[in-house]
């Protein structure tokens, strides 16, 4: 047996084709989110910009690590000048004064080596505590953005989460006015073929967007008023409305 539904029950289904439509894009909007993908681009960035710290760092230790090395062997040459000329003034053989005076000397150009060598580790120790604060400046720059960001998604969610709250309020009241047979019917159609209800404009179903055939429109023309159609095209219930040409 067809199905009967009141015309003014019918139309009601175009405004749960709605909610639901909106709902369906409510779900699509949630899983690609723009904010998601801004989110998911910062945390390459930072994790980027993080294992570039780390390895700075690195560098930088060792750069001080060998800067170190140099102003001890610089201090070891100190304390050998030191040393050996106090054994010179010490000594009273002028063969050994004349060897401590030798020594000194290459003492002082090995020192002179050292201390070119650790001026040239201390700038680039400074390089790099230059460039490892504009790395760590771009990291916390980045950390505060994607902070920002990941605000934007939940804000977004949140917003979401609202309306489809009041959404489902509102279709819920909207379902309890409608005949069951017609919502089973409804929800049958939506699950098969992604929409339930179709408003039938100048004889085009405006869920698909194709012209009825002439057959198809006289077939609907003949129907009683709360006979329940189904488009032929996208297989929803057919809404017929004064705009429907028939």
């Amino acid at each position: 047996m067809a199905l009967k539904a009141a015309p003014e029950a019918q139309a009601l289904l175009l405004d749960l084709q709605s909610i639901d439509t909106r709902l369906a894009q409510l779900e699509h909007r949630e899983r690609h989110l723009p904010e998601r993908a801004e989110v998911a681009r910062l945390s390459s960035e930072r994790d980027t910009a993080r294992g570039d710290v780390i390895a700075s760092r690195g560098v930088l230790e060792d750069l001080r690590a060998e800067l170190r090395r140099v102003e001890a062997d610089v201090e070891v040459v100190d304390a050998r000048i030191a040393r050996d000329n106090e054994r010179m003034l010490a000594t009273s053989s002028a063969k050994d004064a004349s060897a401590f005076e030798h020594e000194i000397l290459s003492l002082r150009r090995r020192k002179q080596d050292l201390e070119e060598i650790e001026l040239a580790v201390m700038e680039k120790v400074e390089e790099h505590e230059a460039a490892l604060a504009g790395i760590q400046s771009r990291l916390d720059d980045l950390a505060a953005q994607l902070e920002g960001a990941e605000r934007a998604v939940a804000s977004a969610l949140e917003a979401i989460a609202d309306e489809r709250a009041q959404l489902a309020e509102q279709r819920t009241a909207l379902v309890a006015e409608l005949p069951a047979d017609l919502v089973g019917l409804y929800e049958r159609q939506r699950s098969r073929y992604g929409v339930g209800a179709s408003l039938l404009y100048r004889g085009v179903s405006q869920a698909s967007g194709v012209a009825l055939l002439a057959d198809e429109l006289a077939a609907v023309r003949s129907a009683a008023p709360d006979d329940v159609l189904i488009c032929p095209s996208s297989e929803a219930i057919l809404v017929r409305t004064a705009e429907s040409g028939l």
